[in-house]
Parts: C-alpha cells; sequence; structure tokens
C-alpha cells in the first residue's frame, strides 16, 4: 500500500475518513468541510447518537460542493493521548471499513492526534491491508483493495520522516506472514534459505550450514529430525551489524520445520492441516531481521533458524533412537513429533557457542501444551532471566503482542531423565508440556539470559484478530522490534 503524509485541505477527491472525538469534536479542516456540506457531518454525528463507541464509523455521502465523495467520520478516543497499541488496532478497525465498501484510495484526515498515535493509526491501517493472494490472482487481481492512503495532518513532514522505521515493522511482519501462509510445497527448505538470503539486500551477512557441515560441527539432534525426509536440512545464520564490533549480539533463535507430519509418531490427518506453520519461529526471526535491517536499527542482532521437513519414511528417526547433540549430549527420542526442541537444541548450542549473545531468545511453535494453558491470547514465555523477562513482557504489553510467562524449574527438569541417555525428548502425558518442551530448551543454552517463547497459539490464525484476517499473523516482528529498540539499541 502506498502512503503519503500531505497538509490538511477542506477540498479533494475521492474517500475521505476523519477522526473525530467520541463526542463528536472535530478539527478546524473537518468543521470546514462540515461547512461546506450545510451541517451534514454534525447532523449525521447527532443522529448516530453521542457519545460514539470507540472505533465507530458514521459513513456520510456528501454534496459535490463539498469537495468529497464520502464522508467516514471515524471515532477515536482521546487521540492526543491514546496508547500507540490501541492506535494501531483502531486504524486496522479502518482498513477493515475501507476493505468492506471496496475503497481503493483513502484521505485519513488526523488534526488533534499526537504523531505517536497518527504513526499507529496508519501502522495499524496498513497491517490490516495484508492480503496473501499469491495462489488465486485470478480471482483476486480485479478486486477491490485498499492501495493508496494518504494521511492529511499538520506535522505531515515530522510524520514522512518518521513514517519508514515503522514502515519497516510493517514489512517485516508481512514477510512473516507470507513465510507462514505459504505452503510446504512452496516453501520448503531450500525456499526458505532463499527467503533469508533476500536479506541481503538489506545488509544483512546470511551463512547457510547444509548438511555436511553440520554432521561435522555434530549437529545430531537436528540431522536426526531431518532424516526421514528427501528435503536437506539447513542452519542459516543472519547477522545484522549496527552497532560496534565490541557490542555482544541479541540472538533471535526460531524454529523451522516447514512441514510437519510428526515423523513416524504420526499426526492424525486433521492435525496436519496447519503444520505449514511450524516453521513460524524461523519466520518470526526473518520477518524480524528484515525490519531492524531495514530501519538501520543501531543494534548488533543474529538471527539463526534451523529448517528441517519431518516426515515419516524408511529412513526417518525410530521412537527410541538415541541421538548425540552438538552439546555433546545424548538423546533418548520416545517421540518423534517432539521434534522442534531437537531442533532448536542444536542450534541454540551452536549459537550459545559460537556467536557469544548478550541475551539469546527462540521462537517456536513448540507445543499444542501451550494452548491448553492459555487459549489464544498469549503466546508462553519461560525465561531463566527475570530482567529478560521483564524487557519481553513490557515490549508486548506496548505492541499488544503480549506475553504470559510461565514456570521452569527441576521439578520440570526431572521429568527428562533417561535410564539410557542424558536425556529424553518428552515427559510424562498431560503433565505441563509446555513447561517440559522449555525445560529440555534449558539444557542447552548454559549460562547467560535465554528465554523461549511458545508461539504455537498465536502464529496463526483460523479468524480474524486485532491486525489482520485469517493465516498467519507475523506475531512477534513487532515485539522483537520494540524490544532492540527499548533495550538494544542506543
Amino acid at each position: 500500500m502506498e502512503i503519503r503524509f500531505v497538509t490538511p485541505e477542506a477540498r479533494g477527491a475521492g474517500a475521505l475518513a476523519v477522526v473525530v472525538g467520541v463526542d463528536g469534536g472535530m478539527g478546524a479542516t473537518a468543521r470546514a468541510i462540515d461547512e461546506a456540506s450545510g451541517g451534514l457531518l454534525r447532523r449525521a454525528l447527532e443522529l448516530a447518537g453521542l457519545p460514539l463507541d470507540r472505533g465507530q464509523i458514521v459513513d456520510v455521502v456528501v454534496p459535490a460542493a463539498a469537495g468529497w465523495d464520502r464522508v467516514l467520520l471515524w471515532a477515536v478516543p482521546t487521540p492526543e493521548v491514546l496508547p500507540v497499541k490501541d492506535a494501531v488496532e483502531l486504524g486496522a478497525g479502518l482498513a477493515t471499513a475501507a476493505l468492506a465498501r471496496k475503497l481503493e484510495r483513502l484521505t485519513l484526515l488526523v488534526e488533534a492526534a499526537g504523531d505517536a498515535v497518527t504513526l499507529g493509526l496508519v501502522e495499524g491501517t496498513a497491517l490490516r491491508s495484508y492480503r496473501f493472494d499469491q495462489f488465486k490472482p485470478a480471482k483476486t487481481n480485479g478486486a477491490k483493495k485498499l492501495a493508496a492512503l494518504n494521511v492529511a495532518t499538520p506535522h505531515a513532514v515530522a510524520l514522512a520522516a518518521a513514517w519508514p522505521a515503522r514502515e519497516a515493522v510493517v514489512a517485516g511482519t508481512h514477510l512473516a506472514r507470507d513465510l507462514v501462509n505459504r505452503p510446504a510445497n512452496s516453501l520448503d527448505t531450500d525456499a526458505f534459505v532463499a527467503a533469508a538470503k533476500e536479506l541481503t539486500s538489506l545488509g544483512v551477512e546470511v551463512t547457510v550450514l547444509d548438511r555436511a557441515a553440520m554432521a561435522e560441527l555434530g549437529m545430531g539432534a537436528l540431522l536426526g529430525v531431518a532424516q526421514g525426509s528427501r528435503m536437506p536440512p539447513y542452519t542459516v545464520l543472519m547477522h545484522w551489524r549496527g552497532a560496534g564490533d565490541d557490542r555482544a549480539p541479541l540472538a533471535l533463535v526460531g524454529k523451522g520445520v516447514v512441514f510437519d507430519s510428526g515423523g513416524l509418531s504420526l499426526k492424525p490427518p486433521k492435525s496436519m492441516e496447519t503444520m505449514k506453520c511450524d516453521m513460524a519461529g524461523a519466520a518470526t526471526v526473518v520477518g524480524a531481521l528484515h525490519a531492524l535491517a531495514r530501519r538501520q536499527a543501531k543494534a548488533n542482532v543474529v538471527g539463526a533458524i534451523g529448517l528441517v521437513e519431518n516426515m515419516p519414511s524408511s529412513t526417518a528417526q525410530r521412537p527410541g533412537d538415541v541421538v548425540t547433540s552438538l552439546a555433546g549430549k545424548t538423546i533418548e527420542v520416545l517421540n518423534t513429533d517432539a521434534e522442534g526442541r531437537l531442533v532448536l537444541a542444536d542450534v541454540l548450542a551452536h549459537v550459545k557457542a559460537t556467536q557469544k549473545p548478550q541475551a539469546m531468545i527462540d521462537f517456536a511453535t513448540l507445543t499444542g501444551a501451550i494452548i491448553v494453558a492459555l487459549g489464544y491470547e498469549h503466546a508462553g514465555l519461560f525465561a531463566n532471566d527475570d530482567d529478560l523477562a521483564a524487557k519481553l513482557l513490557d515490549a508486548g504489553e506496548a505492541t499488544g503482542e503480549t506475553l504470559w510467562r510461565m514456570p521452569l524449574g527441576k521439578g520440570y527438569t526431572k521429568q527428562l531423565e533417561s535410564p539410557i541417555a542424558d536425556l529424553k525428548n518428552i515427559g510424562k502425558p498431560g503433565q505441563a508440556g509446555a513447561s517440559i518442551g522449555a525445560a529440555f530448551l534449558e539444557a542447552f543454552v548454559g549460562d547467560g539470559p535465554w528465554a523461549h517463547v511458545d508461539l504455537a497459539a498465536t502464529s496463526f490464525t483460523e479468524s480474524e484478530h486485532p491486525v489482520g484476517g485469517r493465516g498467519g499473523t507475523g506475531w512477534g516482528v513487532r515485539l522483537v522490534d520494540r524490544l532492540v529498540q527499548d533495550a538494544f539499541e542506543g
């Protein structure tokens, strides 16, 4: 979507959305338009009944003399001090209204809001305007969609300068959504590597470890997951160096299982329908690196993703197999459908040993148990460091990509004891599965701040969500950007 910031004018063409208070209050330009329409705007507000509901839109067809075809009076409560998170969600609501009215172009008049709120409104509109139409172009190419937004504001110059940084985050979110939405026959491990390599155009250094390189390093846990598939496994490292060379990086690690059949511990067919999404953690990492590099974040960040396909075959890993991880720990694999933790174990250990990060955060659709625990409202947060956890929780509250802290502890670790290996990859059925998965990962991160984000509930949705439609949500990109901005830049 093309977005421009312009100076407010009382006359224009096409559709105009006007930010008004819930009490019907209008700015000077809006009052001029109301006067030109013979008081039609004020009359429409009164007939709608004041106070208006938050986000309510009153649609008014105005006379040609007013200079616009239609005016959407959009109720935004206290736009001067509205939290940015709320502004983003309201902006998404405006995009929904525009799409419902099949508007291709829209002018948004914002007179009283602070700059951060205005940017939030625009960001939400851009996020909600996303559409994944790669596989139905004949149907959608002729469909109406919001293609251009002119933002009329007294602060047009300042906002035009500030917008590219927010646009970068929107683009990173859309990239993550695209990756999650692509089916496994479109986004296999080779295609995912190609998508990661596109970050080089933004100044990101990309290094790819293939099967031979990982075997030489001893990444037996990851390679065990991959051995049942014809698709080659990879570990991809992506470096954004926006700060001095003497500053240790923040490490972002993502689970990239491009399709998860469960392996020989085969999932039921219904459970496989959305398993193209089991790479959402890796998508979050790639989308976040895109956003940070595009906005030239003043931070050092390394992203690492483990890419595999988990399939049953005559060469597949068997329940009961024992593999040796890069860290040297042996793992009894009792359930091949608990594969994401095996992939992450090796990638986390590799990143810890080679990158020496100041903090490490992994993102993974790790467990269905987190959905049982939290529903679809939050991602699960596990951390060995209270300060890092607090920073992540704050970033989640600021962006609306909220987290809920979950427990770790010796009781969960004890469930992973194996009689024949250093540990096994599952605990007792029905007992704190999300915490068991996190406890397994904790065994491979060593010392230093680490957090695990289980985004199984938030990465894909079958229904509308606050800033998007069905499908991949791009969850976590905005969270990471805010975390880096608040805690790792400067």
